[in-house]
Order: C-alpha cells, then sequence, then structure tokens
C-alpha cells in the first residue's frame, strides 16, 4: 500500500469512527446544508507543523465543497498565534471535520515539537551525531508519526521488521553471542541474496569486543554509560571506522548532550514518538 492508498484508508477509518452513519448530528439540527461558514485553525503555543498535509483530505472527504488556504506547510516552525490554515464551505462539513484534523495536527506537531527539542540540544554539541526514532508508534501510524520525525530535524530506523535486520538482546541471547548473531545473520542474506544492513544490539564493552571483531554495519550501545559508549567509540575509530554506532536507553532531555558527545554517530529515542504531548492547536469560526 502506498502513502496515499494509506492515508485514504486511514481518514476513511477515522470519519467512520467519527460519524458513523448518521453523521454529525448535532451540526445536522442547529444548521442547513445550505449555511456556510469561515474558520481558521491556529496553533496556541509554538512547535514545529506536523500533518498540515491531511488537512484538505480530511474536509474533503467530507464535503467537496469545502475550500482550504494553507497558510503553513509541514516542517514549519510556528509560533503562538500563528494561522495555520483557513477553511470556508458549508458549516456542517466544517464542524464535523473539525475533531480529526485537529487529532492529526495536534499529535504529529507533538512528535516533531518533540524532536526538533532533542535535534537542537544534539546540534548545540555537534554535528556530527543524528537523532533517530523508533518501531514504538501507534498501530496504523507509523508512516505518519516517522515523517513527523523528519519535520522535526530527526532522521528514521528502519520503518518495520522487513526492511534491516536488527538483533536485539533476545536475539543474541538465543544466539550464543552478538558476533554468532551478526555471522549467522550474515549467512541468510548471503543466500537470500540480499544486502539489507545489519545492526547488533551490545550490553557492554565485553559484547562490544566480539560484536566490533565481525563487522556489522552498525551497532547499538544500550544502556551502556557514557564513559562505556567513548570507549566504544574509540575502539571503532581505532578497528572499523566503518561500523556505525548507536546509543539507546536512558535518552531524555537532561542526558542527550552529554551522549552526543561521545561521538556516537545515532541516537534512538522511542519517547519522540510513544510518549510526547500534543501539541495545542485549535479551530475558531470567523
Amino acid at each position: 500500500m502506498n502513502r496515499n492508498e494509506m492515508i485514504e484508508q486511514l481518514i476513511r477509518t477515522a470519519l467512520a469512527e467519527d460519524l458513523d452513519q448518521a453523521g454529525d448530528i448535532t451540526s445536522k439540527s442547529i444548521f442547513s446544508d445550505s449555511d456556510t461558514t469561515e474558520a481558521v485553525i491556529r496553533a496556541k503555543e509554538a512547535g514545529v507543523l506536523s500533518g498540515a498535509s491531511l488537512v484538505i483530505p480530511v474536509f474533503r472527504a467530507i464535503d467537496p465543497r469545502v475550500t482550504i488556504s494553507m497558510k503553513r506547510s509541514d516542517g514549519d516552525r510556528v509560533s503562538k498565534g500563528d494561522e495555520i490554515c483557513r477553511i470556508n464551505g458549508p458549516i456542517i462539513a466544517v464542524l464535523s471535520g473539525e475533531r480529526l484534523a485537529l487529532n492529526f495536527l495536534q499529535h504529529f506537531s507533538g512528535i516533531a515539537t518533540t524532536t526538533a527539542k532533542l535535534v537542537d540540544l544534539i546540534r548545540a554539541v555537534t554535528k556530527h551525531t543524528r537523532l533517530l526514532d523508533t518501531r514504538k508508534t501507534i498501530p496504523g501510524l507509523r508512516i505518519l508519526e516517522k515523517e513527523a520525525v523528519v519535520h522535526g530535524g530527526g532522521t528514521n530506523h528502519r520503518i518495520g521488521l522487513y526492511d534491516m535486520i536488527m538483533a536485539k538482546d533476545t536475539h543474541v541471547k538465543a544466539a550464543g553471542g552478538p558476533d554468532k548473531a551478526v555471522q549467522r545473520a550474515r549467512s541468510w542474506c548471503h543466500s537470500h541474496g540480499t544486502d539489507v544492513k545489519i545492526e547488533v544490539e551490545v550490553e557492554n564493552l565485553d559484547q562490544f569486543a566480539k560484536a566490533i571483531a565481525v563487522r556489522p554495519d552498525r551497532i547499538m550501545l544500550d544502556n551502556m554509560n557514557c564513559a562505556d559508549m567513548a570507549k566504544a567509540v574509540q575502539l571503532r575509530n581505532a578497528e572499523a571506522p566503518l561500523v556505525e554506532l548507536e546509543a539507546s536507553g536512558n535518552v531524555n532531555e537532561t542526558t542527550i548532550a552529554a551522549i552526543a558527545q561521545t561521538g556516537v554517530d545515532f541516537i534512538s529515542v522511542g519517547a519522540i514518538t510513544h510518549s510526547v504531548k500534543a501539541l495545542d492547536i485549535h479551530l475558531t469560526l470567523v
């Protein structure tokens, strides 16, 4: 399923959940089909916008007579009071789509804003390290949540289980070590004629030494302290400079700068998708 098909299906499902067969009976009971209105969507706090590309499809799916003039785009930094878009059309359609459009904007903008805050903290100490997302996303919304990460200046990790080999601690333990997990994965890639990247997770420097010896594409340093991560970076630079290093675990606004200063290439943070606060955005009638 391509992105457009996914969005169409998502909006169709969300509208069915909200309107069912009867539609917005509150608006229908008060207004006629010929009553029109103008509305404006504004940011009520500063942040980074995401989900703006969904506004037009939401309202058009309800009533094609609705017209939308977008004033801001995904990835834009907005301030309190900034106008995001203006909407004109039948008032029943405008009010019927209000909540869904705002839900999308608030949620995805919350992800973009949280991402941008962490990216800014990284960039204050280094231009080298990049912020990664994870697979800790709301089912059905992963593509759009990962787009929101990009809008906030972050970088996408693998999309799913199908596009990168990532041997986590469970795989490593069952395989008998990080080196054995990588060797098995590489053998599988060779036999299946694929060149997908291979990443392996390690939890200490002993495991790191085993992993670096077999040269995976990337090594995840999971819940390691900064001193050990800095040592891992030094060993990598000396022995296998092409191997990427990713830090994960215990990452927040107070720790991320110190982690970035160790010299790792990536820092992955699940919280930027699974624990974000929605950005305050509202719709008012003009």
